[in-house]
């Protein structure tokens, strides 16, 4: 590997989105942000979608930028997980996509089960079950008789259906369709009996690639808009936290991964899905990663309660920088309460302070006043949430983990990094922060013959960021906040 190409990775997250060019020359990656802009839910009578006309023109934007800057060797665009698209004939868009936070999936998948038991959906899967998974949001769509669902022809992954536009190719790409729910891990292909059983129309759901896979290159129109002539539209690693994972800078097997973000994907990486009663029953999953791997992972709420704090708390005209609430975290009093993150209330947006109180007063504990105890009270019940989630990791896998990496945004928050090196007993290692930028530009490498293999995404990773470890202490404090943690109430 010896040549300079430049790679744009289009990184759409729940907050916000970016174009991110990647150079790449010879072992080293270098990022740079060429467009950032805001992304969320836009709300219509009720309900909550995704402006994804905006976001693609967003995503255009940021390719023209990268066109100026010179030669682009390829473009990938990664997303969030679950959400999707219908087109109908000639390839019209059907409506604006839903928010996966929408309310139309509550108490779906009750009905979901009195069709189909949940052990044979799992078995068929492998994936965890979540109100918001593509299969429910279907199954809404359906008992309530959408008119869309019956004229669709083709359903699309958010980050396939920006692809599309790019390149005029229709797929799903591996690593987003495994997130569905509608997809059969063993036979490596659409679980098509188990949705007809569902009554789900099965015609609408396109052929599935391998991630780091070229598409063609952009449309006549796309290149006429952005200057990017002949430009690759490669299907990289589409969903963000298998871009992420791919970045992981392990040297080792025995690690454990926390994708850290909205949501924290906590987990390890497998050869082949993990599925049986037990892992259904401690709601594990199974979904797809680069190279013929498997995330065998737990989703956790992650930063987004500490996000919709924020946002309250600016509507309430106090708008706090996170460097601004995690100084107030490490100041306050600790362990004053214990929270579990994945409480369904935690869920929806809203006044997230007043539901962490409602939490605590419901639970019988001592409210966290204040902001600062309110934040720290969130940071240490996700820390204790990854103990939690390790220790059964561990047991389901057969292995221990010596090491956990946190990459992703989170990674930043050093006094969360630190409480899960306290909480845990592991070493913790914290970034690259843009793993989820280096992996989508690394599959793009890998799909242009540039780089060789998973292996070599990571050793790329490690000499091209700069990396932190937290050392656990203080444990025993831990250990008896661990203790209240587990008397909690069961969640999901």
């Amino acid at each position: 590997m010896g040549r300079t190409a430049d790679f744009l990775a289009i990184d759409l997250g729940a907050e916000s989105g970016r174009g991110v060019i990647g150079s790449l020359d010879g072992k080293r990656l270098a990022l740079e942000v060429a467009h950032r802009f805001p992304n969320g839910p836009v709300r219509v009578m009720g309900s909550i979608y995704w402006d994804v006309l905006r976001l693609f023109d967003e995503a255009q934007h940021a390719l023209a930028l990268a066109s100026k800057r010179g030669e682009i060797a390829g473009v990938g665009i990664d997303t969030w997980g679950v959400d999707y698209a219908l087109l109908g004939r000639g390839d019209v868009l059907l409506g604006n996509p839903y928010h996966y936070r929408d309310s139309r999936t509550d108490g779906i998948m009750d009905k979901a089960f009195e069709i189909l038991p949940a052990e044979e959906i799992f078995e068929r899967t492998g994936i965890q079950f979540m109100q918001i998974n593509t299969l429910f949001q279907l199954l809404a769509m359906s008992l309530a008789g959408s008119p869309i669902l019956e004229i669709a022809q083709t359903l699309l992954p958010i980050p396939n259906l920006f692809s599309f536009w790019l390149s005029g190719v229709r797929a799903a790409e591996f690593t987003h369709s495994t997130t569905t729910q509608c997809y059969d891990p063993r036979a490596a292909d659409w679980a098509t009996d188990m949705l007809q059983k569902l009554g789900l129309p099965t015609r609408i759901f396109p052929e599935i690639v391998p991630p780091a896979t070229v598409l063609g290159p952009v449309l006549p129109t796309v290149a006429e808009h952005t200057g990017a002539k002949g430009v690759p539209v490669i299907a990289t690693a589409t969903h963000d936290t298998a871009s992420a994972v791919a970045a992981v800078p392990a040297t080792t097997p025995n690690y454990a991964y926390i994708s850290s973000g909205t949501w924290s994907l906590m987990g390890i990486e497998t050869t082949q899905p993990i599925i049986n009663e037990t892992v259904r029953t401690h709601n594990f999953t199974n979904e797809g990663g680069v190279a013929g791997t498997f995330r065998f992972l737990k989703n956790i709420m992650g930063l987004w309660l500490i996000q919709e704090c924020r946002r309250t708390w600016a509507k309430e005209g106090d708008d706090l920088s996170y460097d601004d609430i995690s100084g107030l975290a490490a100041a306050a009093r600790p362990f004053k309460a214990v929270i579990d993150p994945d409480w369904p209330a935690f869920l929806a947006p809203g006044d997230m302070p007043a539901r962490i109180v409602r939490f605590c007063k419901e639970t019988r504990q001592n409210v966290p006043e204040g902001k600062g105890e309110i934040v720290r009270t969130v940071l240490e019940g996700l820390a204790l949430k990854y103990r939690s989630t390790l220790d059964t990791l561990e047991r389901l896998a057969g292995r221990r983990v010596e090491t956990i990496h946190i990459v992703g945004g989170g990674c930043q928050n050093r006094l969360l990094c630190q409480f899960a090196a306290d909480a845990t007993g592991r070493p913790v290692i914290a970034g690259p922060v843009e793993a989820t930028a280096a992996g989508n530009v690394l599959v793009q490498a890998m799909a242009t013959g540039l780089v060789a293999s998973l292996a070599e995404i990571r050793s790329i990773v490690r000499g091209s960021f700069q990396l932190e470890q937290f050392e656990p202490k203080d444990t025993s404090d831990w250990d008896e906040a661990y203790s209240r943690f587990r008397a909690l109430p069961p969640g999901p």
